[in-house]
């Protein structure tokens, strides 16, 4: 096929730009056919392209070459036309379509690439396998969906840009290649040819070159950056993702969160959504004991109820039991949950058991008295206050679960997210915000029988509780935070340590010794010894946020080129083996039963 010529390319005007105003105009217009129509001499095409769809009429009266070459279009072939706007006339007007009141006559038609039969219909609704889609993603991102998805994430990002840039931010890039320092993930690991035997590793985040950056002087940094961790992978995580990192000195946790409320209330503002005046603000405790999670869904009540001291002294043996074991009995009230059949009361048991709880205790409101399920285990002050405490009506339901404290929240949480959806108890299309601070500092690994950093090691205690760092670590609080829309956790961070004293007690909390801090962060804590100012930041999840603000159920919906769950690239066969010479080149002979190329020292080719 021939190059086309310049004038063929110089478009005047969009596919979704022309209106009844330019009636008259010679215009051209380039795109893809997205249907053809040959209505047996006149020939009836839509174009498209990014902004939308115009009609294009070709007419046998006019030039013969033309109309010949328009009836052998096909779908997706791409193509250059000119021609005279006209309007549709009103019998004919597509009201669908902005550029539904005209057409162009086309008195000139330029080919300029021909497409096979494509594997998916970027006009269709059928339903394709995912694997399929992320094959072929170039033909699925014509699809207006994803289109529309991708051109919002452009928009979110130039927002989040935009009021940083006003408010005093420095966009500065930190490094791909970097030193491990593990971060709660396992690393993605890079071998270098010029240091042989040794490793570069992808970025988890940006944390210790954010904090670097605050020690230098800048004073405000962002980077709309992309992380890397190499962990199991879901509808919300893909090994490779992007984040807004922030940070800022001289700054308490009020401070973040105030510049984090106005990035969202820019970036909603470019979503077409509303964000609040103010968000409320849960303490971790609060969210715990109220929702059982610390990413609460808040746009619906239906709170939990701690009623341990409630039912003590019940004959229940299941209460009993755990209560005299340090465990709790809490609960929710599901309103008008008393018609309930037992049949689904037993589903909800089963959908709580999946999420960790033992039993499913429950009973039915009732004007003349509790009924049903454990009603008859409880006296009637019990169930007074019972009443009180879950401000329960006639024909609510309480549902109840006692366990160790953390099963029961989890159970709960699942449990009251579920009862919110099916009782369709909110808006679906409503977005709810909440902040989550002062989480606990450490947490005990069992396993490992050591106390591990909930945030990172760098997140700084709540200065009220220092005094207490060592004697009593489990209810140290930390000065981190977390911003949370409908359940879904969009960023975190803290303000961080900034002496050496504290880092230094912070490390020996978690077991670093001296010589592993030295080793895994030296270049950093090198940094702390020479004026570091008191910094905080955050870093908000990117993918998360255009899922949200467009309604995705995953994160590759919003993604340009995301992996499968099994981190695999179907577009371009990622990952695969690597040439032989590579491996030489870089020292590395795959263990025996590992796939290979051939001569690299693997059993075998992967296809």
């Amino acid at each position: 096929m021939a190059e086309p010529s310049d004038a063929a390319l110089k478009r005047t005007h969009n596919c979704g730009e022309l209106r009844s105003a330019d009636v008259g105009k010679h215009v051209r217009l380039c795109g893809w056919v997205r249907s053809y129509r040959d209505h047996g001499g006149v020939v009836f095409v839509d174009l498209r392209d990014r902004e939308g769809i115009t009609q294009i009429v070709f007419d046998p009266s006019g030039d013969a070459e033309t109309h010949a070459l328009a009836r052998a279009l096909r779908n997706e072939w791409v193509i250059s036309t000119a021609g005279v706007v006209r309007p549709r006339g009103t019998d004919r007007v597509n009201p669908k379509l902005p550029t539904g009141e005209i057409e162009v006559l086309a008195d000139d038609l330029v080919v300029l690439n021909r497409s096979d039969p494509v594997p998916i219909d970027p006009e269709g609704n059928d339903a394709v396998a995912e694997e399929t889609r992320l094959r072929f993603r170039y033909i699925d991102l014509r699809r207006p969906e994803m289109a529309r998805n991708i051109r919002m994430r452009h928009a979110i990002c130039r927002a989040m840009r935009s009021v940083l840039d006003e408010m005093g931010f420095i966009e500065v890039e930190t490094p791909f290649l970097t030193k491990s320092t593990p971060e709660g993930a396992r690393d993605f690991l890079v071998p270098s040819r010029l240091q042989p035997g040794e490793f570069y590793a992808l970025p988890q985040s940006p944390q210790l070159f954010k904090q670097i950056l605050m020690v230098s002087g800048l004073e405000r940094y962002y980077q709309i950056v992309r992380c890397f961790r190499d962990e199991d992978l879901r509808a919300d995580r893909q090994p490779e993702f992007t984040q807004l990192d922030l940070e800022m000195s001289f700054a308490t946790e009020a401070d973040v969160m105030e510049v984090t409320n106005a990035v969202f209330r820019r970036v909603c503002e470019a979503a077409g959504r509303s964000f609040p005046d103010d968000v409320p603000v849960l303490s971790y405790s609060q969210a715990m004991e109220r929702y059982g999670t610390d990413r609460p869904d808040m746009r619906f009540e239906l709170q939990l109820r701690d009623v341990s001291e409630i039912v003590r002294g019940t004959d229940f043996n299941v209460f009993a039991g755990v209560l005299a074991g340090a465990g709790v009995v809490k609960g929710l009230c599901v309103p008008g949950g008393a018609k309930f059949t037992r049949k689904e009361i037993d589903q909800y048991g089963e959908f709580a058991a999946a999420h960790g709880a033992k039993g499913l205790a429950w009973c039915k409101v009732q004007a003349e008295g509790f009924a049903g399920g454990v009603a008859k285990f409880l006296d009637a002050a019990m169930q007074a206050r019972l009443r009180e405490a879950f401000g329960a009506a006639d024909g609510d339901l309480l549902m109840f679960i006692a366990d160790a404290e953390e099963a029961a929240n989890k159970a709960l949480a699942a449990l009251r997210n579920k009862l919110g959806a099916d009782l369709k108890l909110y808006d679906p299309e409503a977005f709810a915000w909440c902040w989550v601070t002062g989480f606990p500092l450490v947490e005990w690994n069992e396993q490992e029988g050591r106390w591990d950093s909930l945030h990172h090691p760098f997140t700084s205690p709540a200065l009220e509780d220092l005094d207490i760092l060592e004697t009593d670590p489990a209810h140290v609080s930390s000065r981190a935070y977390d911003i949370v829309l409908n359940g879904v956790e969009l960023g975190g961070g803290s303000v961080r340590i900034h002496d050496m004293e504290t880092q230094r007690r912070v490390f020996r909390l978690l077991g670093i010794a001296e010589e592993e801090a030295e080793l895994r962060f030296g270049f950093f804590l090198q940094a702390l010894r020479y004026g570091a100012p008191p910094h905080g930041g955050i870093a908000l999840g990117i993918d998360r946020i255009v899922m949200m603000m467009v309604g995705a159920s995953s994160l590759r919906e919003v993604i340009a080129f995301p992996k499968t769950q099994r981190g695999v690239c179907p577009l371009t066969g990622a990952p695969a083996p690597a040439d032989a010479r590579q491996l030489r080149e870089l020292g590395i002979r795959l263990a025996p039963g590992r796939k290979g190329p051939e001569g690299s020292g693997g059993q075998g080719q992967e296809a």
